[in-house]
């Protein structure tokens, strides 16, 4: 993973959790061949571990195929909330937790 093709290591996403693309905004060129261009997603592989669902991927330069970054991508049932998290040189951390329920039980008012 390189740190010089990347405007910010491990950015702060918030809530977004990208399970394939890129955050292009971050990518500041190559180190190795110096050009700004499109991101290729290679070696990517998703399977189950746990009960989790992990997707990983490479982020390589589009024209010297230089490895900017490993991507990782996770989601998870607990209790009745959906789990995501990402963490990504590229991408950035982030995490989101989602009800699968009708009525979140987080966003109700209590009553008293």
């Amino acid at each position: 993973m390189c740190g010089g093709c990347v405007g910010t290591e491990y950015p702060e996403r918030g809530t977004t959790c990208l399970e394939g693309g890129s955050f292009l905004l971050n990518f500041v060129g190559c180190a190795q061949c110096g050009r700004r261009d499109f991101v290729l997603v290679s070696n990517r592989a998703e399977g189950l571990h746990g009960g989790e669902e992990i997707v990983t991927y490479d982020h390589l330069c589009k024209n010297c195929h230089h490895l900017i970054a490993r991507h990782e991508y996770t989601f998870s049932v607990v209790d009745d909330y959906q789990e995501y998290t990402m963490l990504c040189l590229l991408c950035g951390r982030a995490e989101d937790s989602v009800s699968i329920l009708p009525d979140d039980p987080r966003q109700m008012t209590p009553l008293f």
